[in-house]
C-alpha cells in the first residue's frame, strides 16, 4: 500500500436518502403549519380579538396588515440566515431558522388580547409575526438546498419537491385544526381560548423537527465548496454585485405562484365566509379538498420537470394560471358549493404544478457559495411582491369592482411571471 493512500483524507459522511427527504419535508411542514395557522386566524379570529372596530371590513384589513408584516421580514431572514448558511453550513442554519419560527408561533398563542392589554396586544402580535417571517425567510432556502444538494443526477426536481410538499401538508394540518376546534367548541369557547391551541401545540412539532435535523450531515455540494475554498465574505453583497439579473428574474418568476396561493387561501376564505355567506364549517372542508389536489400536483410537476426542465414546467403552469384568472366570477362567485369546489380544485391544482419545480428552478440560478442567500432572497422577495399585499389588494378590488377584477389581477401577475421566466439567464437552465 502506498504512503499516499494511507494518508488520504477521510470521506465526509453521506446522508441517507430517507433522512434527507424527511428532514427537508418535516421542517417546511412545521414552518408552513405555523405560517398558515396565522393566516387562518387573521381571517377568523384576529379582527375581533386584536383589532376591534365598528366596521368589520376595517378590522379585517388591519389584520391583513399584520399578515403582510411577515412577508417584508422574510427577505431580511433570507439575508441573515442565508449569510450563515453559505458561510458555516446548511445544517446549523436550518436548526436556528426552525427555532426562530417555532418560538414566535408559540408566543402568539400566549398573547393577551385587545380586551386585556389594549393597543399593546396588536403590537405584540405584529412583533411575533415579524419573528415568523424571519424564521420562514431562512427556512425555505435551506430545506430546498438540503434536498437538491443531496440529489442524484436527473432527480433534482424530484428531490426538490419534497420541501415543497410541506406547504399543502402544513396547510391541511392548520386548516384541519381550526375546523376540528370549530366543531368541538362553541363560538364563545373558540374565541375565548380554542384559537390558541394550534399555536401552542406547534411546540411539539418543532421538537420533532429539531431532532430530525440534528441527525443529518452537511450537504455534499457545500462540503466540496468548502474544500475548494469558495466561500465569499458577504454572500448578500456578492448576490447583488454579481447576480442582479438572476435575482430579478427569480423574484418575478415566483410572482404568480405567490399571488395565486394567497388569493386561493386568505382572500377566498375571507370573501367566502364574508360577502358570499358560507359558514366556516361549509367552506373549510371545501378548501381542504382543494389543497389535496395542490399536494397531488406537486410530485406530478416534479416528474415532468426532471424530463423537460424546471423552467419549461413553470412556463406551462403560468399559462394555465393566466387562463384560470377568468374563472373567479363564473366559478367562485356562482353561489354554489359545487362551483366553489371546482374553483378550488382547478386553482390549487395549478398551484401544485407551479410550486413543485419552483424551489429547484430558483436554486439553479446561483452557484453553491451564494446559493442559500440567492435562492432564499428570490423566493422571499417574490413573497413580498406577490403575496404580502395580495389579500388586501384583492379585497379592495372585489369590493370596488367585483370578483372579475380579482381574476384580472391574477392574470396580470401570470403575464409578468411568464416574461420573467422567459428572460431567465441561459446558464441557469
Amino acid at each position: 500500500m502506498s504512503a499516499s493512500s494511507t494518508t488520504a483524507a477521510p470521506t465526509a459522511p453521506l446522508n441517507s436518502k430517507t433522512r434527507v427527504l424527511f428532514a427537508s419535508l418535516i421542517g417546511t411542514t412545521i414552518e408552513f403549519f405555523d405560517f398558515y395557522i396565522y393566516a387562518t386566524a387573521a381571517v377568523l379570529v384576529f379582527p375581533q380579538l386584536f383589532f376591534p372596530s365598528a366596521d368589520p371590513s376595517s378590522a379585517t384589513l388591519k389584520s391583513f396588515a399584520t399578515f403582510a408584516v411577515a412577508f417584508f421580514a422574510r427577505p431580511i431572514g433570507a439575508a441573515l440566515f442565508g449569510h450563515f448558511g453559505d458561510r458555516i453550513g446548511r445544517k446549523a442554519t436550518l436548526v436556528a431558522a426552525l427555532m426562530t419560527m417555532g418560538l414566535s408561533t408559540v408566543a402568539i398563542g400566549l398573547l393577551p388580547t385587545y380586551a386585556t392589554a389594549g393597543v399593546l396586544a396588536p403590537l405584540l402580535l405584529t412583533l411575533c409575526r415579524l419573528g415568523q417571517g424571519l424564521g420562514l425567510g431562512g427556512e425555505w432556502g435551506g430545506a430546498v438546498l438540503l434536498a437538491t444538494e443531496n440529489a442524484p443526477a436527473g432527480k433534482k426536481a424530484w428531490y426538490g419537491m419534497f420541501p415543497q410538499l410541506g406547504a399543502p401538508i402544513g396547510f391541511i394540518c392548520a386548516t384541519g385544526s381550526f375546523l376540528i376546534l370549530s366543531d368541538l367548541m362553541t363560538d364563545e369557547q373558540f374565541f375565548a381560548f380554542g384559537w390558541r391551541v394550534p399555536f401552542v401545540a406547534s411546540a411539539l412539532l418543532v421538537l420533532v423537527g429539531l431532532y430530525v435535523r440534528l441527525k443529518i450531515h452537511e450537504t455534499p455540494d457545500f462540503q466540496k465548496a468548502m474544500e475548494r475554498h469558495e466561500r465569499v465574505k458577504v454572500p448578500f453583497a456578492a448576490v447583488f454585485a454579481d447576480y442582479k439579473r438572476h435575482l430579478v428574474v427569480g423574484t418575478f418568476g415566483a410572482l404568480a405562484t405567490f399571488v395565486l396561493f394567497y388569493l386561493m387561501t386568505t382572500f377566498v376564505l375571507s370573501w367566502g365566509t364574508g360577502p358570499l355567506g358560507y359558514t366556516r364549517g361549509q367552506f373549510l372542508p371545501v378548501q381542504m379538498l382543494g389543497v389535496v389536489f395542490f399536494g397531488l400536483a406537486i410530485p406530478v410537476s416534479a416528474l415532468v420537470a426532471d424530463r423537460i426542465g424546471s423552467r419549461a414546467m413553470l412556463l406551462a403552469a403560468t399559462v394555465g394560471i393566466a387562463i384560470f384568472g377568468f374563472t373567479f366570477q363564473p366559478l367562485f362567485g356562482a353561489g354554489t358549493l359545487a362551483s366553489v369546489l371546482a374553483f378550488q380544485i382547478l386553482g390549487f391544482g395549478l398551484m401544485g404544478l407551479t410550486y413543485g419545480p419552483l424551489g429547484t428552478a430558483l436554486s439553479e440560478l446561483f452557484p453553491t457559495n451564494v446559493r442559500y442567500t440567492g435562492a432564499s432572497l428570490t423566493f422571499n422577495l417574490g413573497g413580498v411582491v406577490g403575496a404580502s399585499l395580495a389579500p388586501t389588494i384583492a379585497t379592495q378590488l372585489a369590493t370596488t369592482h367585483g370578483l372579475p377584477a380579482v381574476g384580472f389581477y391574477l392574470s396580470a401577475a401570470a403575464v409578468i411571471t411568464f416574461v420573467a421566466l422567459a428572460a431567465t439567464p441561459r446558464a441557469a437552465h
